[in-house]
């Protein structure tokens, strides 16, 4: 067959014009420092070069003469004839697949450390970015994790999600993998009501994540811990009503906690701190009878009414109807009032202004 022959027949077997962005397959026929080819079946071979050569270092260092690959079509037609090709998405595409498979394996890798922000750290492998949050550092970088800025460190993937870009890593699953692998033989030794010092792990505006250490009971493993991590609910935290954790917590923290709740699915626990005080509301109607005085402090002020708190966890409210009209009210303010009306069930108090001076109209 000529060489006319051949290419008539590559012509006549690939299907219609190229167009830019188009996927196709060939196989590898030469593979050089500046240049590779790949025979995709047109009247030319394709030719990856330039920075696609090093954006494509992932695939092509697997590749060789022969293989079979697919490419992604840059230019149809350059100025020399040439068909331009980029394996780039195929290298990215190959990127996530390798992330995948580490994560499926649980095996370990190496990052560096890129920045340290309020939800955790930026890591980088090579060229690529991924995230370790904050609730993913083991007990020793709590709160210190900028000794790992510029440092390598391993970790485990949990997370790869190519549409979203995500690229989600654990340092705790390593640095702390032997007390983890305890922990559903841990979570069958913990009870609902059970008290416990713990470190604050991470936060987030519904709540506080919580690390433990769980005693092992075992008299062979007498001594040992095992780390479990919980959830402090934002309605946990304290009986006062909290806005944001973020004013109250900071990771690496130590805090006690009770436990309410056994997640033994999920392998966490839902836990508390306000549970370990007393509720103020259990005494409120003989604390706060209907007709007592009470001296507060003003803490919100609504378009409804002005919020008026007595101690910790019991506010009441003056309807905005029952404010004296040449009173004012400001946030700190002290507040003389008496109980006109309490529902327990729905932890509502309404109050009255006491009045210190006589109205005009009784002078």
């Amino acid at each position: 067959m000529s060489v006319m022959d051949k290419l008539m027949e590559g012509a006549s077997a690939f299907p219609g014009a190229l167009k830019k962005g188009q996927k196709v397959e060939g196989l590898v026929s030469s593979i050089g420092k500046k240049m590779v080819l790949i025979d995709i079946g047109a009247k030319t071979e394709g030719v990856v070069t330039g920075e696609d050569l090093v954006e494509a270092y992932d695939v092509l260092k697997d590749l060789k003469v022969g293989d079979k690959t697919e490419a992604y079509v840059k230019f149809p037609e350059n100025d020399q004839g040439q068909i331009i090709l980029s394996l780039k998405q195929a290298a990215d595409e190959n990127r996530w697949s390798r992330f995948k498979k580490l994560m499926d394996e649980e095996k370990e890798l190496e990052v560096s450390g890129v920045e340290v922000n309020k939800g955790g750290m930026v890591v980088k492998i090579g060229d690529i970015r991924g995230f370790v949050p904050t609730s993913q550092f083991g007990e020793k970088y709590l709160g210190n994790m900028d000794e790992l800025l510029n440092k390598n460190f391993k970790v485990r993937v949990i997370e790869v999600d190519k549409d979203q870009n995500r690229l989600i890593f654990s340092e705790k699953m390593v640095s702390d993998s032997e007390s983890l692998a305890k922990k559903g033989e841990a979570l069958e030794l913990v009870t609902v009501g059970d008290k416990f010092e713990g470190t604050v792990s991470g936060i987030m505006p519904f709540g506080v994540f919580v690390t433990v250490n769980v005693p092992m009971k075992d008299k062979e493993k007498e001594g040992e811990t095992a780390k479990v991590e919980g959830l402090i609910h934002i309605s946990e935290i304290s009986w006062e009503k909290v806005e944001d954790p973020n004013v109250m917590f900071k990771v690496g923290q130590d805090v006690k906690v009770q436990v309410i709740g056994i997640d033994k699915t999920a392998g966490k626990l839902n836990l508390s701190i306000k549970q370990m005080t007393d509720d103020p509301w259990k005494e409120i109607e003989k604390n706060y009878a209907v007709g007592t005085k009470h001296t507060g402090k003003v803490v919100r002020i609504a378009p409804y009414g002005i919020f008026v708190n007595f101690e910790k966890g019991v506010d009441g409210l003056i309807h905005i109807s029952k404010k004296p009209a040449d009173k004012e009210f400001a946030m700190g303010d002290k507040v003389e009032a008496f109980v006109e009306m309490i529902d327990v069930k729905a932890r509502r108090m309404s109050l009255g202004v006491v009045l210190t001076e006589v109205p005009v109209a009784y002078k």
